[in-house]
């Protein structure tokens, strides 16, 4: 994995976003040699999308009824 400077990072940010977009390869951010960020081509996360369907085994009352009465309930 390639690594670069902050400062140097800030001078080539938008070269340096287009290399990581076309090639797919993270780029680590340093500062006084010690990582600070990844920067990563945007994409999908693994792992998540359809993980949670099928989960809900039962629905009882309304989810966003706390059965409590306020001073502006009507009823």
């Amino acid at each position: 994995m390639k690594t670069i400077n902050a400062g140097k990072f800030k001078d080539q940010c938008l070269r340096i976003m287009d290399t990581v977009a076309r090639t797919r390869t993270p780029v680590v951010v340093t500062k006084r040699k010690r990582p600070l960020v990844k920067v990563v081509p945007y994409g999908p996360i693994e792992g998540t999308g359809d993980s949670l369907r099928g989960s809900i085994v039962e629905e009882r009352g309304s989810p966003f009824r706390t059965r409590e009465k306020w001073d502006a309930d009507i009823s």
